[in-house]
C-alpha cells in the first residue's frame, strides 16, 4: 500500500475530510470509500439521488485531422458513429483481442475527442496509445484539467435543472453538452456507473469544491448524499457493469464478457479485431454470468467457483447486494453452465456454498 506522500488527493478532499468520510488508498488516490454507510448511501442513489467524486480518472484528449481514423482503429466501436455532441463505451484491446483497458469516448468536435480511461490505467493507456500514434493525431494527458463530478439516482435531473439553464431533458443517454452549471463552464454528460438515470460533470479542478457545495445545498430537500467507492461498487455491480480488474483485464475479451454490443466488426480493421473473428467463429468456452448466493456466506472476488467435483471458475467480484438483501456476483464459467438457474458451489473460506447461475444485470430500473 503507497504511503500518503506518494498518493494523489482530489480537488475535493477538503471537502471529504470536513463530511466525516472514510478516506482509502485507491488507484494511486486517497479515496471517500464512505460517509455514513454503504448501504444508505447506495440506497439514497436508488431512491433518491447521491454524488459522487470520480476525480481519479484519467482524461486523454486526442484531436486533429486524423483522430478519427486513429480512434477508429484502436478501438473496437465504431466512432465514426458519433457526432459532435455523443460518446460512447468502448476499449482499448491488444492483438489477442482482450483488454487494455476499457473507456469512454466523447466527441467534442470534428477532429476533436476527449477519452475517459480508469485511473490506474492512464499511464498505461496514454503509452500504448503513443506507440500506435499515426500523423494527423494528437494524444495529450489532459487528466489534471478535469475534476469529475458524478450526479446518480432518479432526482438527479430535479436537482441539476435548479442550477443550469441547458435543457437537461434534451439531454439523452450517452450524450452531453457544454453550458454553466452553477455559474461555471463544464460538459454535462448523461453517463454514469449505478444502473440510474444522472449526469457526469466535468469542471476544472478549482471550480469542483464550489460545484459539489451548490449540487449538495440544491438537492438538501430531495435526499441528496454524498456517496462514496463502495456504494459505487454494490450498485455498478447489480447493475451488471464490468469493472476493470475484475470482469475485465488482459486475459479476458469482450465477447467473454457479455460486451459483444461494443464491437463493431463491419466497421473495418482494429487491434483485436481478428482474434475475436477467430473466437466468434471457434465459439466461446465461458460466459461471464451472474451468481446468486443460496446459503449464508459472501462470494467475494476470488473465490472458486465448483459444479460437482470440478472447480470450473472463480468470483471477479461479489458483495452484499442491498437492493436485493442478499448475496450476489458475477463470475465466468464455462458455456454450458452459463444458463440461469444453473446450480453451482462456491468455495468461501474452504466451506462450499451453495449458489446459482443468475442473469446479469440483476437491476434495471424502471424507465
Amino acid at each position: 500500500m503507497a504511503n500518503d506522500e506518494t498518493l494523489r488527493r482530489s480537488p475535493l478532499n477538503e471537502i471529504h475530510v470536513e463530511a466525516g468520510a472514510r478516506l482509502v488508498p485507491f488507484a494511486g488516490w486517497t479515496m471517500p470509500v464512505q460517509y455514513a454507510s454503504v448501504i444508505e448511501e447506495h440506497r439514497a442513489v436508488r431512491e433518491r439521488a447521491g454524488l459522487f467524486d470520480v476525480s481519479h480518472m484519467g482524461e486523454l484528449r486526442v484531436r486533429g485531422a486524423g483522430a478519427e481514423g486513429f480512434l477508429q482503429r484502436v478501438t473496437p466501436n465504431d466512432v465514426s458513429k458519433l457526432t459532435p455532441g455523443r460518446a460512447h463505451y468502448s476499449g482499448l484491446l491488444t492483438e489477442q483481442g482482450t483488454y487494455v483497458d476499457d473507456l469512454l469516448v466523447y466527441r467534442l468536435a470534428e477532429e476533436d475527442f476527449l477519452v475517459v480511461v480508469n485511473a490506474a490505467n492512464t499511464e498505461k493507456d496514454l503509452a500504448w496509445l503513443a506507440e500506435r500514434q499515426v500523423e494527423g493525431a494528437t494524444v495529450e494527458d489532459e487528466s489534471d484539467r478535469w475534476a469529475l463530478l458524478a450526479l446518480q439516482g432518479p432526482r438527479a435531473e430535479a436537482i441539476l435543472s435548479r442550477l443550469t439553464e441547458l435543457d437537461l431533458a434534451a439531454i439523452r443517454y450517452y450524450r452531453f453538452a457544454e453550458g454553466e452549471v452553477a455559474g461555471r463552464s463544464m460538459i454535462v454528460s448523461r453517463t454514469g456507473y449505478t444502473g440510474e438515470d444522472g449526469f457526469e460533470l466535468y469542471v476544472p479542478p478549482e471550480a469542483a469544491p464550489d460545484l459539489w457545495r451548490s449540487l449538495m445545498a440544491a438537492g438538501a430537500d430531495q435526499g441528496l448524499q454524498p456517496a462514496g467507492l463502495g456504494a459505487r461498487d454494490t450498485l455498478r455491480m447489480e447493475a451488471g457493469m464490468a469493472l476493470y480488474g475484475h470482469e475485465i483485464d488482459d486475459t479476458t475479451t469482450p465477447l467473454e464478457a457479455g460486451l459483444r454490443w461494443v464491437v463493431k466488426m463491419d466497421k473495418g480493421d482494429f487491434v483485436g479485431r481478428a482474434a475475436l473473428e477467430r473466437q466468434e467463429q471457434a465459439g466461446l468456452e465461458r460466459r461471464l454470468v451472474g451468481i446468486e448466493v443460496a446459503e449464508r456466506g459472501i462470494a467475494r472476488q476470488g473465490y472458486p467457483v465448483w459444479s460437482g467435483e470440478r472447480r470450473v471458475g472463480e468470483m471477479t467480484s461479489g458483495t452484499w447486494s442491498p437492493t436485493f438483501e442478499k448475496a450476489l456476483g458475477m463470475a465466468y464459467v464455462p458455456v454450458e453452465l452459463a444458463e440461469p438457474g444453473t446450480p453451482v458451489d462456491i468455495e468461501i473460506r474452504q466451506r462450499r456454498v451453495g449458489a446459482r447461475v443468475a442473469e446479469i444485470p440483476f437491476y434495471r430500473r424502471s424507465k
